[in-house]
């Protein structure tokens, strides 16, 4: 197994037991709207970084 499957593997346990942790705190609103925030800003950012470097 690469490094790269175990690191994958280890991120992927480690969104769910935080999800878990939200569940169980009532907060799984604020880590559902934290995710989408974070999704839509990296991808505004790759838009952004895409139009940059497409104009040089």
């Amino acid at each position: 197994m690469s490094i790269n499957k175990i690191r994958n593997m280890l991120y992927t346990i480690s969104r769910f037991l935080g999800d878990v942790n939200a569940i169980q705190k009532g907060k799984i609103g604020e880590r559902i709207t934290r995710r989408a925030t974070g999704r839509l800003t990296s991808n505004l950012m790759n838009k952004i970084f895409r139009l940059i470097f497409k104009a040089r």
